[in-house]
């Protein structure tokens, strides 16, 4: 029997099991055991977890009894001196951003398996936590974007007068951005987009944005679907375009990253100082260093009466859809990996080499 096992998590990370996902699991050879009130903070009770045929345990028994455990926030010293080092943990372990913690797995010799490090393939599509954390941090961008702007977003035409629509700018538009686009435009923004990739042109028109880029781009995407760095002078041409998109935007929404490299500087803060007063830029590659220069991780300032808000965690605050989302790809990375078994891993195959962290 394997024995799979959820911790509750000191914030409002994604769990990865939901009561609802739980009937998919073969009882006959799967059982979870799950810290009490995991589900709290993503609003699921512990007795609906009993009701699906779950075990709630203390977290020290979590720890000591799985042979499988699912995590999506870094384990304390405290849980690795009780975690057996022969138990396997999947999930979220920011191995980009969190280097300390994936150095304790290696030095302890533990198959560990970050989900963060998945193939852009189709068959890995299932299990693509990114993916489904960045359409959720789109939406919201576009969301907490209105909260904190002082205008308003659809054209509005009344007997006092005429408001113009919102003017806003998507800075990538890969799955984030593209969700961003789509909200702001439901909410009657005028859009605009901005990538270095060619090939996202259309589906940025497909949602009525308007696409812009640096005339005689060579570069596009290299074969893992992200953007490629670029060189010095296509940079300079992309700043001073940005720039001059910048300035007369009310929103700014920034979603460009690379894996493993530092955030793209897109904003510099000679921009931000000619902004309009009351314009708002939400950076959701803030962890990774920010596409705006004054960009804080976690926070929110005001500069030149512009609001920066750096959250590369936004879809986290969705924590109830967020965790039913990476509850399935946890479901089906587990039924890849284990597919010959617990002990009979295929450290071969493309999904599990990439992923994998740790030594064999």
């Amino acid at each position: 029997m394997i024995q799979i096992g959820i911790l509750k998590s000191s914030n409002k990370t994604p769990l990865g099991v939901t009561p609802n996902i739980l009937k998919k699991w073969p009882a006959d050879t799967i059982s979870f055991l799950i810290e009490k009130q995991a589900g709290l903070l993503a609003h699921f009770s512990d007795d609906q977890y009993l009701t699906e045929g779950a075990n709630l345990v203390s977290r020290t028994e979590v720890l000591e009894q799985v042979n499988l455990l699912v995590i999506s926030d870094a384990l304390t010293d405290q849980d690795l001196e009780i975690l057996p080092i022969d138990t396997l943990i999947v999930g979220l372990l920011n191995p980009h951003n969190n280097k300390d913690f994936t150095a304790k797995l290696k030095k302890r010799n533990q198959k560990a398996f970050a989900l963060e490090m998945l193939p852009r393939t189709s068959i890995a599509q299932s299990m693509d936590v990114l993916s489904a954390m960045a359409s959720l941090a789109g939406y919201k961008s576009v969301i907490l974007a209105a909260n904190h702007f002082a205008g308003y977003f659809p054209m509005l035409t009344t007997a006092a007068g005429t408001v113009p629509p919102a003017k806003v700018l998507i800075l990538g538009a890969g799955v984030a951005g593209l969700q961003a686009i789509a909200t702001a435009k439901r909410l009657g923004a005028v859009v605009e987009a901005f990538d270095v990739r060619k090939v996202v042109k259309e589906e940025v028109e497909s949602l009525g944005a308007k696409f812009i880029m640096v005339e005689g781009m060579q570069s596009d995407s290299d074969t893992g679907g992200y953007a490629v760095v670029q060189k010095e002078e296509v940079l300079a041409a992309q700043r001073e375009l940005i720039h001059q998109k910048v300035v007369k935007a009310d929103i700014v929404v920034t979603t460009a990253s690379i894996p493993g490299k530092a955030a793209p500087k897109l904003i510099e803060g000679a921009t931000v100082e000619v902004m309009k007063p009351g314009a708002v830029i939400i950076d959701l590659a803030a962890a990774s260093g920010g596409n705006c220069e004054l960009t804080k991780n976690g926070g929110v300032l005001n500069h030149s009466g512009v609001t920066i808000i750096g959250d590369s965690q936004l879809a986290y605050s969705i924590t109830q859809e967020a965790s039913k989302l990476f509850s399935v790809n946890i479901y089906n990375f587990i039924t890849h990996l284990l597919k010959a078994g617990l002990n009979t891993i295929d450290f071969e195959d493309e999904i599990v080499k990439s992923t994998f962290i740790g030594k064999i």
